[in-house]
């Protein structure tokens, strides 16, 4: 193996540790170990670039897998990304232009072509950071997750747009049998359900990503990264696709370090150029405030346009591609490279501090904030109320559609499920059953939900553990609790993870779907069982 990579591997290790136990994401850490291998005299490689370019594809296709088409034409997302890019366009320009008269290093030279490319590179977000972020919040599925995921989306189709007419490569006319991709859907489940659990499922998501969406979009003449975007949804209404992701996960994290480390190995700056790149960093307060007031005007709690903006509060590293493409055509100085790249990396620190402390920022702020908030807000984005239900069952699948219904055997009307697709819930309420749609996975959930003094007994059925414990944490927040909590677990370990959150009672399900099928198999077999129970002295 390269020498030099396993160097890099062990300094991105090295940097990456240290940062992590600062409290901030490992890949700030990344950044920094890019930095200082390019002090060092390093630069990248070309096996580097190649491990960077699987970490991004990766991560697009995993974007796919779980992304629902529905989201892109939500008003709040097309509307969101187009109106921000075209206000954020203008702010960059008109800054820019007065920088200029200052004889700022590398922007005195621009004419007005110039300052307007470098403002629609700065305009854009980082898909690659803000997915990473939100999955490491766990807060991808979270509804501001989906606002800004799908903003990243429509950016990316933006950018291709851009690069098609700036590079002059027009797609193969072949390209418009890619429309015909949803047709072979079938094909592609039916392989999924062949590809079992192990490696072959692994492999069969590399071939997909690299092949079906990378390779062949690209050979088409048409963003590579748009091709395994594509691929992932096409699978995405399959039950086996959270499987897929989820086996990527890793494979996906480590090919990302490539990237961060890419980044950072840039170029090597001098003074001139962190003095630029630091000007472009403060610029970033005006895209953050830009992506608040236009997210704002959809009718979006402030958390949400909040938490929303601080995923997209950095630049991309399309901006990376614009910066090489226009020095490569002689449209910017080779500075603009370098320059961008200090700016991304400076921009990806700044919105790592911001994503971790955006509940106590939020908190400080509140009310602030909530002077700019609609007074009647989206409909996704409104309180979850409960009513009179005095029990609630959080998970409506079959061990919750369980607990339901014996429930309500008893203290009918009183019993309401919550579930997290809004489908299923739909056909709770057809069969009877009182359900309304929420995610305890979601934080906006959590902030959203209104417990009246008689709610009772709250049961959390998910069938993932890490489901119940996030849900006993946020109940464990609740100050002056007034109801008892219940617990599904699998093993004693989680049983007592969940005792320490206070869960008043947990059910091992193992162990009493074990019990159970005795009692039952002995109950039924009674008249021919010549099994004598054991006697025992008393």
């Amino acid at each position: 193996m390269d020498s030099t990579i396993l160097l890099f591997i062990g300094v991105a290790f090295s940097f990456g540790m240290i940062i992590n136990l600062t409290g901030l994401p490992p890949m700030v850490g990344f950044l920094l170990a890019g930095f200082f291998l390019n002090f060092m005299g390093y630069e990248s490689t070309e096996t580097l670039a190649t491990l960077s370019g699987l970490g991004v594809t990766l991560l697009l296709f995993s974007i796919g897998l779980k992304l629902d088409i529905r989201t892109l034409f939500k008003s709040e997302v097309w509307g969101g990304a187009s109106i921000h890019l075209g206000a954020s366009l203008a702010f960059f320009t008109i800054t820019l232009f007065v920088f200029k008269q200052f004889s700022i290093p590398f922007l005195s030279g621009l004419d007005i072509y110039g300052l307007i490319l470098i403002s629609f590179a700065l305009s854009f977000s980082s898909t690659v950071f803000a997915v990473k972020i939100l999955d490491e919040k766990s807060e991808s599925k979270s509804f501001y997750g989906r606002i800004a995921i799908g903003i990243l989306i429509m950016q990316d189709i933006f950018a291709v747009l851009f690069l098609t007419v700036s590079v002059g490569k027009v797609p193969s006319i072949w390209a418009l049998l890619l429309f015909g991709l949803p047709l072979i859907r079938p094909i592609l489940y039916k392989l999924l359900d062949k590809a079992g659990h192990g490696e072959l499922l692994v492999l069969y998501g590399f071939v997909l990503s690299l092949i079906v969406g990378a390779g062949l979009f690209e050979s088409l003449g048409l963003k590579a990264g748009l091709g395994a975007l594509i691929a992932g949804m096409l699978l995405a209404g399959h039950a086996s696709a959270k499987e897929m992701a989820k086996s990527l996960f890793n494979l996906k994290e480590l090919f990302l370090v490539c990237f961060f480390l890419s980044i950072g190995l840039g170029g090597l700056p001098n003074v001139d150029h962190l003095f630029v790149a630091i000007i472009l960093s403060l610029l970033l307060a005006g895209k953050v405030v830009l992506y608040f007031a236009t997210l704002n005007k959809f009718r979006l709690r402030a958390r949400t346009s909040l938490f929303t903006t601080f995923s997209l509060a950095n630049y991309s590293e399309f901006g990376l591609i614009v910066a090489a493409l226009a020095t490569h055509k002689g449209w910017l100085s080779q500075d603009w490279l370098t320059v961008t790249a200090i700016a991304v990396s400076l921009s990806f620190i700044i919105a790592a501090l911001l994503n971790k402390y955006a509940d106590a920022i939020y908190d400080r702020y509140r009310f602030v904030l909530k002077r700019y908030q609609a007074t009647r807000l989206h409909k996704d984005d409104r309180p979850v109320r409960v009513g009179d239900a005095q029990i609630l069952v959080l998970g409506m699948g079959r061990i919750g559609i369980g607990a339901y219904d014996a429930l309500k055997a008893t203290y009918g009307e009183k019993v309401m499920g919550i579930d997290y697709n809004h489908e299923t819930t739909l056909q709770h309420r057809e069969e009877g059953r009182r359900v309304i749609t929420g995610d305890a996975l979601d934080t906006d959930f959590w902030t959203k939900l209104q417990l009246t003094d008689n709610v009772k007994l709250i049961l959390l059925a998910m069938p993932s553990h890490n489901g119940n414990k996030f849900s006993a944490e946020q109940l464990n927040n609740i100050y002056d609790r007034h109801f008892q909590v219940a617990a599904l677990a699998h093993y004693k370990t989680d049983e007592k993870e969940l005792n320490a959150l206070g869960v008043n009672l947990v059910f091992n399900m193992y162990e009493e779907a074990g019990a159970g099928f005795a009692r039952h198999v002995f109950t039924e077999l009674q008249s021919v069982l010549t099994i004598r129970p054991q006697k025992t002295d008393l």
